[in-house]
């Protein structure tokens, strides 16, 4: 007897060519092995492992038979991550958007190709505008059959090619050995730099495929790019002689609202901010100001101080003089001469 275990649990019991199996094979954990010896997993297993590894207790998708032993190694997983099942793949990739957003930590969703990738791409898209770190992991059709145009269900043309102009970091996942470490290259990806979501393809024969592998580690800290603490020291001392300072703030200074709201406070500087720079600086603040106000403040002010913003209003609009100073804080080094 199969027990349903709640409406959020996805239970792969009817898939497509297959009769009902027991939960007692479906719920199958990898052959252990002797400490430090590499154990026999599948593909889907590894990803699965490497996922819980990253921190991952939750995936949003839509199940089909692309990606059947993918949730099979979910079910496996049992309690360590919980599959919210979606009416459709946008639904599931917004859903992993929204919680990226909110919890400021990375989340993963699951669809098919082809029309599955497509549906879910607003989203992906979305997440890359703004900058939150969604991973996807999209199914593939049969790894000999990729790019031969045999049409099989759900076959697009170049869908490697298609998500690359979506995301800066994608792969596609070959054999077991190859998981474990491209969904640590994803997390590293999405936390360095310019943060955004970032593709894992694997194909529906590979997901199954089993072989060795090597213990999955915890994941380790994200490196951090050097500071320049020359032009720290060079910004200060333009902030510090400024007459008319003028902060501007964009989604990339969200995790940094104490230390903009201090150093307005201290320079007494007003903190522009738009869209998902709103409540960087506390909105009930007095130097908080919007978009008419701050086009006026752009033009006194004699030195901007630009945190984790494109200043598209700025540069295209409102335009900059030799009198106007512009220091740029932001995680993309070639964000600055765009």
């Amino acid at each position: 007897m199969i027990r349903m275990r709640g409406l959020d649990r996805v239970l792969p019991i009817c898939t497509l060519g297959r009769r009902f199996r027991s939960s007692s094979i479906m719920a199958r954990q990898p052959k252990k092995s002797p400490a430090g010896a590499a154990a026999r997993m599948t593909t889907a297993e590894a990803t699965v492992g490497a996922l819980i590894a990253h921190g991952i207790d939750t995936v949003y998708a839509l199940p089909g038979v692309h990606n059947d032993s993918l949730f099979d190694a979910l079910f496996g997983a049992g309690d360590r991550v919980r599959t919210v099942h979606a009416r459709h793949e946008q639904g599931a990739a917004y859903m992993a958007l929204g919680a990226a957003l909110a919890t400021a930590k990375p989340q993963v969703y699951v669809v098919v190709p082809g029309p599955g990738l497509l549906n879910s791409a607003a989203a992906l898209l979305t997440a890359y505008g703004m900058n939150a770190p969604v991973l996807a992991l999209i199914g593939q059709i049969a790894q000999s059959a990729i790019g031969r145009g045999l049409g099989h269900l759900h076959e697009i043309r170049d869908q490697a090619g298609i998500i690359a102009r979506l995301v800066d970091f994608c792969a596609r996942i070959r054999e077991p050995t190859q998981a474990a470490g491209f969904v640590a290259e994803a997390f590293r990806a999405m936390a360095t730099g310019r943060p955004g979501p970032a593709v894992l393809e694997c194909a529906m024969d590979v997901w199954g495929r089993s072989a060795p592998v090597a213990a999955i580690a915890p994941a380790g800290p994200v490196s951090q790019p050097p500071i320049d603490e020359d032009a720290i020291r060079h910004a200060a001392t333009r902030l510090a002689a400024a007459k008319r300072p003028l902060i501007v703030a964009g989604g990339g200074a969200q995790d940094a609202s104490a230390e903009v709201t201090e150093l307005s406070h201290l320079l007494q500087a007003p903190v522009l901010a738009y869209r998902r720079g709103r409540g960087v600086l506390d909105s009930r603040d007095p130097l908080s100001v919007t978009l008419p106000l701050g086009r006026e403040l752009w033009g006194e002010a004699d030195v901007v101080l630009a945190i984790g913003t494109r200043l598209f209003y700025g540069f295209t609009q409102w335009g900059i003089d030799h009198e106007l100073a512009v220091i740029r804080v932001d995680a993309d080094p070639d964000e600055p001469e765009r």
